[in-house]
């Protein structure tokens, strides 16, 4: 969870500037959507603030993935409603807005249950806040936003002001059509929309000349991307079978931005993980050697079970593929316990995989039940008590290799791209290009830039360095 807090400049025109704070939960897609929400509301003088209690304008952008989702956004409506009553009583009045997918799956029963909430909206509906602002302005009434209509809302946002730093995030595809048994975002964020590839590249161009030197695609199923070659900018980047640019097309145009060194693309789904993505993986130096491809389960039963539409084999032979165009890759993944009907053998499949496959990284979570979904009305749920018992055993299995993998990167050379101030006086904090935290002393002068870093230790949470004499390039293919 992640507040959007930084100090902004006086609101445009002279007029008096209002506060807008924004609470984030969930994934890098709700990062992004805070950002752009915040962007939307500049020009209409709302700068962040610290802080509820300064805000005239309190966004909750929920996600609807975690277990109780909907009680926690709930305990923290209660939380801010004594607040919003205070300064009613101050004559300086407080709207507050829920956001995101908990908006969209339950919207009906936060209007009914939460009447201090003044906005609800899902995803595909923040690109009209401004208009929801000067009804609630008119009305001070309940408005409920939730419907889909994807094709306005990327065409109808701003162009971004300012960069927050070295790196930004790129929404190039939302929605999902693959229906996974336990998941919500085909019914939160609906099917799969992809961005036209000119306002991708002119985003990107834009982000470049504001300093952005690493960018992360993003999407729901992001490698589902597809979209015609744009004019005048395709020369040379060979189209699909189909005629469309996918995901691999995407990524050889951006690494001919000037400015951009860095590209990486998250979350991925095995059964869109082409050869064409593959192909780019192998020849672009700026597309980094980290890959986050979800595999869920290793039991086969349990993938179909899951609708994942792959097998345990399918995945490891997409692995090998993948390891042989590209083989300094670092994997990461995704693994859900106590899927219902999992059995102790089903789970020694999973572990089985991961000592197979071997992971640099994972993110790990107990199965909960998701309302609307078909696995939360399946048979044979698994005790909290099993699945605590296997969420632990996994999470140990990936730590030891990620620990490995981390102290494997001593003595080596890493180009690391300094993103922020660290802790200590002296300090910088960079991202190695397998996505790991390098701790280094530097001067500030060397923040937004890619330095050789050679790594001498490994800490549970990041590695440390020291600069290397001599300039490196920006490659992510390391010495």
């Amino acid at each position: 969870m992640t507040d959007i807090a930084a100090q902004e400049k006086p609101a445009p025109g002279g007029r008096a500037a209002k506060g807008v704070f924004i609470r984030t939960y969930g994934c890098q897609m709700n990062v992004y959507d805070s950002e752009r929400m915040a962007d939307l509301l500049r020009p209409l003088g709302y700068r962040a603030v610290a802080a509820p209690e300064a805000a005239d304008l309190v966004i909750l952008n929920t996600c609807h993935i975690r277990e109780k989702a909907t009680e926690k956004v709930f305990s923290d409506i209660g939380r801010l409603k004594p607040l919003k009553d205070a300064r009613a009583a101050q004559g300086r009045p407080m709207l507050l807005a829920v956001a995101g997918c908990v908006a969209q799956a339950e919207g009906g029963e936060i209007a009914a249950r939460a009447p201090a909430v003044d906005m609800v909206f899902g995803p595909q509906a923040y690109h009209r806040l401004p208009e929801m602002l000067a009804r609630a302005a008119r009305e001070r009434g309940e408005i409920l936003e939730t419907d889909f209509s994807v094709e306005e809302k990327f065409d109808r946002l701003p162009e971004r002001s300012a960069a927050g730093g070295p790196t930004a995030f790129l929404t190039i595809q939302e929605g999902c059509d693959k229906f996974c048994a336990f998941c919500v975002v085909p019914y939160t964020r609906g099917s799969e929309v992809s961005r036209p590839a000119a306002a991708l590249i002119a985003e990107a161009e834009s982000l470049a000349r504001r300093g952005v030197r690493e960018l992360t695609l993003l999407g729901q199923n992001v490698n589902a991307w597809s979209a015609p070659a744009p004019a005048g900018f395709g020369a040379g980047i060979k189209p699909r079978k189909d005629g469309l640019w996918g995901l691999g097309q995407l990524c050889r145009a951006l690494s001919r931005l000037e400015g951009i060194e860095r590209l990486r693309f998250t979350t991925s789904h095995p059964r869109d993980m082409d050869d064409d993505i593959i192909e780019a993986l192998g020849a672009l130096d700026k597309l980094m050697p980290y890959l986050h491809l979800p595999v869920q389960s290793g039991s086969d039963r349990i993938l179909k079970a899951m609708n994942r539409g792959h097998t345990a084999a399918d995945y490891a032979a997409l692995i090998g593929r993948v390891r042989a165009a590209r083989p300094d890759i670092a994997l990461s993944g995704d693994f859900i316990v106590g899927f219902p009907g999992e059995t102790d053998e089903d789970f020694k499949e999973t572990l089985a995989l991961i000592e197979t496959l071997g992971y640099a990284s994972a993110y790990s979570f107990k199965y909960s039940r998701r309302p609307g979904t078909p696995a939360a009305g399946l048979p044979k749920q698994v005790p909290e008590a099993v699945k605590d018992e296997r969420l632990a055993a996994l999470q140990a299995a990936i730590e030891t290799q990620r620990r490995a993998f981390a102290e494997a990167q001593t003595g080596r050379v890493l180009p690391v791209l300094f993103e922020k101030k660290g802790r200590h006086s002296g300090q910088l904090i960079g991202r190695s290009p397998y996505l790991q935290s390098v701790h280094a002393t530097a001067p500030e002068s060397m923040l937004g830039s890619i330095i050789p870093v050679r790594i001498c230790g490994a800490t549970p949470n990041a590695l440390a360095g020291e600069l290397c004499e001599g300039p490196m390039t920006a490659s992510a293919r390391a010495v």
